[in-house]
């Protein structure tokens, strides 16, 4: 008797290894329904899901995200694609992720200077492209998220852009025949959990890579990576006035900075009201520069609407108190800069244009 029992119990043990083991991999046991006329008897069945390729491009330092706590899977990307794209992520059915967030853009707004929401609400930020947000350490102009799968809360919830309540939107999302069968497929069962939710959605957003542009050819030294003489002196120059702030193959430091903008119009206090620290007042996260030829209005107000008038502020800015130091040279406020030299940078930035990204059918709206 002890003998039959001991054997249970490694069966038992081995079972639960198993689990564990497939719950962080690719496949997982799961309890399907009881068998007819054998109630308490449900033989467990391992569900299989397929790896997403996601590979590090050379020329990018290495991710910040966990993918270790959120490995990423087809089905739990086509999950989290198709939630990117619905409606009914707003409270009335008429904002997806994909409404400020729009493909031919790099994933950000160009029709509005402020973010706009559910029955037209207008925003107080501009909306920020998505890409390469693997190696990001936090989000929003003010930094308010520091964990990607946390992110999709603060626009769902907010109530001038998509104003609904996670636990309704759950709720919603339970009664949709569309999604069962993807949370089948993504988490080997159709329950939709806070956690599933929002790791598909992370899912998704991971493979916006965009790491394809002239530029990325030119520095891996790649065919179709020839730049212009006006492009290369534009680099040349960027390197030399930009790249304090506008760091590395990002494009930003990920810093958050005061650059000089005028409050006469605009008295968003920016960092401060995540952090409460007098010296975050008026300071906003750098952006990154990739695609920026394509994400107009610029700054967090979107008050700039062209990459000129973006350089012509830097080299007319008047003093503010809270200036980065590295935007005061001299003694004195702004960037020296010639005409020609701000169009060889704005050569330079159109290179940072990356087609394939903005064309990329996988991450278009699904069929």
């Amino acid at each position: 008797m002890k003998q039959l029992q001991l054997i249970g119990f490694l069966l038992s043990a081995a079972l639960f290894g198993v689990v564990a083991s497939c719950q962080s991999g690719g496949s997982e046991v799961v309890t399907p329904a009881p068998v007819p006329g054998k109630p308490d008897m449900k033989p467990p069945v391992v569900y299989q899901t397929t790896p997403y390729p996601w590979k590090k491009p050379t020329n990018f330092p290495d991710p910040v995200y966990n993918f270790a706590n959120n490995p990423l899977t087809l089905e739990g990307v086509a999950l989290g694609r198709t939630l990117f794209y619905d409606d009914m992520l707003s409270v009335n059915g008429t904002v997806s992720c994909a409404f400020c967030h729009q493909q031919p853009a790099a994933f950000a707004h160009p029709d509005h200077a402020l973010s706009h929401g559910v029955n037209d609400k207008i925003g107080t930020r501009n909306n920020l492209g998505l890409q390469n947000l693997a190696f990001y350490k936090n989000f929003f102009w003010d930094g308010g998220v520091a964990d990607l799968d946390l992110l999709p809360i603060a626009p769902i919830e907010n109530p001038v852009e998509m104003a609904h309540s996670m636990p309704n939107l759950l709720n919603a999302v339970r009664q949709s025949a569309k999604y069962r069968p993807l949370f089948q497929s993504a988490f080997g069962s159709d329950s939709v959990t806070t956690a599933r939710f929002l790791k598909s959605l992370s899912q998704f957003m991971l493979t916006m890579v965009s790491a394809n542009s002239r530029y990325d050819k030119h520095a891996r030294k790649e065919a179709g990576g020839q730049l212009t003489s006006d492009e290369l002196a534009g680099l040349n120059l960027f390197q030399q006035k930009c790249s304090s702030c506008h760091a590395g193959e990002l494009f930003t430091d990920q810093s958050f900075r005061n650059n000089g903008l005028s409050r006469v119009l605009n008295q968003d206090v920016g960092r401060y009201g995540i952090t409460l620290r007098t010296e975050d007042k008026f300071k906003f996260k750098v952006p990154s520069l990739r695609n920026v030829a394509r994400t107009p209005p610029y700054m967090h107000d979107g008050r700039f609407w062209t990459l000129n008038d973006v350089l012509n502020h830097y080299t007319t800015m008047q003093e503010v108190p809270e200036l980065d130091p590295v935007l005061r040279q001299n003694g004195k406020p702004g960037v020296l800069l010639t005409d020609p030299e701000k169009q060889q940078i704005i050569a330079f930035l159109n290179t940072l244009t990356d087609t394939a990204y903005i064309a990329d059918r996988q991450f278009s709206a699904p069929n």
